[in-house]
């Protein structure tokens, strides 16, 4: 509970407040730890105030005027902030787990190193908030207006974005707007519940680099996020690769699909990307030129298929009309090492073949899954 004392300064105006936090500063024990824990400050005038390092946990400050307050390094956790004004406020290293922050005004505050595990901010406003390595992780993020926030080392993990309910004016969008996303931790965790505003600006300013399955749940087109980093000065053949194998060996195609994922190599499935009643040659042309780097999965499975051969000659012509290395072949068993076929035996001449025969071990599996990656980025530089 709130140390009567305390309250009572606090009534008497900030500017009482002030001067008596000035003849005790919070770095005293006793007298400079503010207690106001559970005090009823509803639609208080708390502007400038000093809170530094004050107790205000389960405080009932809705609707309270805190605009340039200072709460550096208070406890704020489970409070009632609902409707308040936080404007340009102090929040570095505060506690905020669990408050009710709904519709509140955050524009330009402080929250470098804040707490906010579990906060609800539904329909908040942090217009250019500082968020350097605040810990977000499960808040309820629904509707929150990012405008120019710097989100540096922030964690989102398991944050939740959107919401379906559209009935109350405050919740709709999330809006992303001029930020920088590039070192936003926990992005590919956020939970969406409907789709998000990601403004060209922040996909600029973050250079590309902000998660794929972070943008998909936002409701980015899959056609934008294939082309946004050539968009943003990477040439697609920076980072795209398309993986062609048979079905069969669809437990291999998975695996390594979900490694270069992991790795930021960004690749497609065949597939999923040979739609039924595509002619063979166009389609596997298109899918060459658009993805750049074609990975072919050689296989006893695979190799007796008359796409593969396809698939290899098409890959010729653009190196020899590029200049460039395009083909990236590996092998599950020894079927390209003994056939007769004549496109097998150049390939095997003039191609190293990367070599996956074990691996569904992991040892031997990791050595040539880390020599592909070293000859996919060698190609990338």
């Amino acid at each position: 509970m709130a140390n009567p004392r305390h309250l009572k300064i606090l009534k008497q105006g900030v500017n009482a407040w002030n001067k008596w936090r000035a003849e005790n500063p919070p770095k005293i024990p006793k007298t400079g730890r503010a207690n106001l824990s559970c005090a009823d400050l509803h639609r208080a005038n708390l502007g400038m105030a000093d809170f530094r390092r004050a107790d205000l946990s389960f405080a009932d400050l809705s609707e309270a005027n805190l605009t340039r307050a200072d709460l550096t390094g208070a406890d704020l956790s489970r409070a009632t902030l609902l409707e308040a004004d936080l404007s340009w406020a102090k929040l570095g290293g505060a506690n905020l787990s669990e408050a009710d922050l709904r519709e509140t005004d955050l524009s330009q505050a402080n929250l470098s190193e804040a707490l906010l595990l579990d906060a609800h901010l539904t329909g908040a406003t942090l217009t250019e908030a500082y968020l350097h390595f605040a810990n977000l992780s499960r808040a309820d993020l629904c509707g929150v207006n990012f405008r120019r926030a710097d989100l540096t080392r922030a964690d989102l993990s398991k944050a939740l974005l959107d919401n379906s309910d559209l009935t109350s004016a405050f919740v709709g969008f999330n809006l992303f707007a001029d930020n920088d996303l590039s070192k936003v931790k926990g992005l590919e965790a956020v939970r969406h519940d409907g789709p998000s505003i990601i403004g060209i600006d922040t996909i600029y300013k973050s250079k590309g680099n902000i998660p794929e399955a972070f943008l998909r749940g936002a409701g980015v087109p899959d056609d934008f996020i294939t082309y946004m980093r050539s968009l943003v000065g990477k040439a697609i053949d920076f980072y795209s690769c398309f993986i062609s194998y048979s079905s069969q060996d669809d437990d291999f195609a998975q695996r390594l699909h979900a490694d270069l994922q992991q790795k930021g190599v960004r690749c497609w499935f065949a597939p999923e990307d040979l739609k039924i009643g595509d002619k063979f040659r166009m389609r596997i042309d298109e899918s060459i030129r658009v993805y750049d780097k074609l990975m072919v999965v050689l296989s006893e499975n695979s190799i007796r298929s008359p796409w593969v051969e396809e698939e290899v000659e098409a890959a010729f012509e653009k190196e020899d009309k590029q200049k460039k290395l395009v083909l990236f072949p590996i092998r599950l068993d020894d079927a390209v090492m003994e056939t007769d076929q004549a496109w097998a035996a150049s390939l095997r001449r003039t191609r190293h073949i990367g070599d996956f025969r074990a691996w569904k071990d992991h040892d031997p599996y990791q050595n040539s899954f880390e020599r592909l990656l070293r000859d996919l980025k060698a190609q990338r530089a």
